[in-house]
């Protein structure tokens, strides 16, 4: 494929709450094969938990974690769409479905997945460089944050990190919102998997900024938990995603 076969791709029109309908179809997913889903959140939530402990009193370290955490997820998620895939089609669902994704050690998988965390290190750092050289106080915790950034009212700069971590964070979404589940459905290139990413960002910027505020506040919800959401959220965002993706990007043939 190229970037004329992409420009070529059928990518439906959506309505602006048609997310709602893949949370939807992620809850029956869940209810097919509960075992996985929720076996993917408890490994997302544990592994959180882990990285909190190593880093609860080094804030940087803590934000590189998580940043590098929620933007590698979309790949452990592969399961998942497998999952959903194989449930599309009538088949049977289960751990196998899972391993056979697994074993695969796809190197377009691989290699999405170095490169989105290789983004959450480009943000960890600018963010960084921000605080340290705008905050009134050194930020060495997270509670030094909380005070000296977050509910500083004599300053912007929590407002200015938040606008920068969404300038950032838009285009590796639309880089990556359909895109991986694309690479496990289909024989392409990263390249034209990003590609055909865009375009269905850029052909339903509603519906698709509807979607992307609702994995965030998932998502903050399951980590404001103390990652215990996480075993709901991944799953239900997970499967969520391979519905997205399959309204947007037809199924070939």
């Amino acid at each position: 494929m190229n970037a004329h076969a992409v420009a070529a791709l059928p990518v439906r029109t959506l309505r602006p709450l048609q997310p709602m309908v893949w949370l939807e179809r992620a809850c029956h997913d869940i209810r097919m094969a509960p075992q996985v889903g929720f076996g993917h959140g408890a490994l997302m939530a544990l592994f959180g938990m882990l990285l909190m402990l190593l880093a609860r009193d080094r804030f940087w370290l803590l934000a590189g974690s998580m940043s590098g955490f929620l933007l590698v997820a979309p790949i452990l998620a592969t399961g998942l769409y497998a999952v959903s895939r194989a449930l599309e089609r009538g088949e049977t669902a289960g751990w196998s479905t899972v391993f056979t994704i697994w074993r695969s050690l796809d190197r377009r998988l691989v290699g999405f997945g170095l490169l989105l965390a290789a983004a959450g290190t480009g943000w960890v750092m600018t963010s960084a460089a921000l605080i340290t050289l705008m905050a009134p106080q050194p930020v060495q915790t997270p509670a030094d944050f909380l005070t000296h950034v977050v509910l500083n009212r004599e300053s912007w700069l929590f407002e200015a990190w938040l606008a920068l971590g969404g300038l950032l964070a838009a285009p590796v979404f639309a880089s990556s919102v359909t895109a991986i589940p694309m690479l496990v459905d289909r024989q392409i290139s990263v390249g034209d998997a990003v590609l055909a990413s865009w375009r269905t960002v850029l052909e339903n910027p509603v519906p698709m900024g509807v979607w992307a505020v609702l994995v965030m506040g998932f998502t903050l919800l399951g980590m404001g938990s103390l990652m215990l959401g996480l075993v709901f959220v991944m799953p239900m965002l997970g499967h969520a995603s391979w519905h997205a993706y399959r309204d947007l990007l037809p199924a070939e043939g």
